[in-house]
């Protein structure tokens, strides 16, 4: 297995969130310039809102942040900005916890996998390309075609388990099935 690398810094961190933002911004600017694409001021300062912390931001949270900012705005504004930062690449949705976070790779190939604090809901993201590759061979011998892939693994970070917060290092995903799981249904 290569060596992962994690991509952004871990919530709680001691550094500066404004060069992230900063990075963020000048990455996105010089990236819509090359594609010919708009980052309008409203993308922007979603983008930037987004980068603010390396924690995960729901959409309505961006919604009040915006309007904090004097900006009068509904979900289908916001929601049209996330689409167009997933569709460039600068931002990825995390299902699990139905929530965004920016991309600490934009514009290099990379393999992202999500490390989710159950406790603090902090996010990691690896660049852990075997993982990924294994999962595109067991789809393709089982002849299913990967359109996309994200993979959240839930868990708990170490300032949490130092702290005492995780309960169930485990968790319910790392228990053992009941029963076997068939690949081929029959």
């Amino acid at each position: 297995m290569s060596a992962a690398r994690i991509l952004g810094a871990p919530a709680g961190a001691r550094h500066d969130h404004r060069h992230c933002v900063g990075q963020a911004l000048a990455e996105a600017e010089r990236a819509c310039r090359q594609q010919g694409l708009r980052l309008t001021p409203i993308r922007r300062q979603v983008l930037e809102l987004i980068w603010q912390d390396h924690q995960p931001v729901k959409a309505y949270d961006l919604i009040d942040a915006l309007r904090d900012r004097g900006l009068r705005t509904g979900p289908p504004t916001v929601y049209r900005a996330l689409d167009f930062l997933l569709q460039a690449g600068f931002i990825h949705r995390l299902d699990t916890v139905n929530a965004f976070v920016g991309c600490g790779a934009h514009g290099r190939p990379h393999a992202g996998m999500f490390l989710i604090c159950r406790a603090c809901g902090a996010v990691l993201e690896l660049d852990a390309p075997s993982p990924i590759r294994l999962i595109g061979v067991e789809a393709d011998r089982m002849g299913f075609e990967l359109v996309t892939q994200a993979v959240e693994i839930l868990g708990h970070c170490s300032r949490c388990r130092a702290a005492g917060k995780a309960v169930d290092a485990r968790g319910p995903a790392a228990r053992e099935p009941t029963r076997p799981v068939d690949p081929e249904p029959a």
